[in-house]
């Protein structure tokens, strides 16, 4: 299978959102009680993309089937090297290889912007993503017992962490991202 792998727009939200519903209503992998609308999750990919890179995969027909998107740790400056990374592929398309190529395009655009840590925060139970982003190179660096409750049920969460490159004692400039990025995977 042929992906295209580009940033998205927020002409895209329709689409994603159809991806990221599911997630939401059948399980705890997103911790989001109510699906978002269409114009608060047009929102949060301008939001994102004023800073950060936001991928879509496209299958041969043009349709979005998974995306990828970097968001901020935390609000202080001196965490501006370090990044949340997220994904989400459409249902039956795990296990393809598309999780890990939409995360290198995304891994290569954050290096480009002097990124060095990225963090993945995962349900403890989604042994598959956990598998995934060790997979990647991603290490467990903290568990928080029963912090999200969803579904009559507490989820322990860990935090995943990888380095992307190695830290300078005083770190290039953090640069926000290109929105241009076109990759045919």
């Amino acid at each position: 299978m042929k992906e295209t792998i580009r940033m998205a727009t927020k002409e895209d939200a329709k689409a994603i959102l159809a991806i990221y519903a599911p997630y939401v209503k059948e399980t705890a992998i997103t911790f989001e009680y109510e699906v978002p609308t269409l114009e608060n999750f047009e929102a949060r990919i301008s939001q994102t993309l004023a800073r950060y890179p936001y991928l879509v995969a496209e299958n041969e027909q043009g349709a979005v089937i998974g995306f990828a998107y970097a968001g901020v740790y935390k609000e202080r400056a001196a965490y501006d090297w370090s990044c949340e990374v997220t994904i989400y592929l459409a249902q039956g398309m795990e296990s393809r290889g598309l999780g890990s190529r939409l995360y290198q395009a995304l891994e290569a655009e954050l290096q480009k912007q002097n990124v060095i840590q990225l963090l993945a925060c995962v349900t403890a139970d989604n042994i598959r993503s956990i598998k995934f982003h060790e997979k990647l190179g991603y290490k467990e660096v903290g568990t928080f017992s029963n912090l999200g409750y969803k579904f009559n049920k507490w989820y322990d969460v860990l935090w995943l962490q990888k380095t992307l490159q190695k830290p300078d004692v005083v770190p290039k400039e953090f640069i926000p991202k290109n929105k241009k990025m076109r990759i045919t995977m």
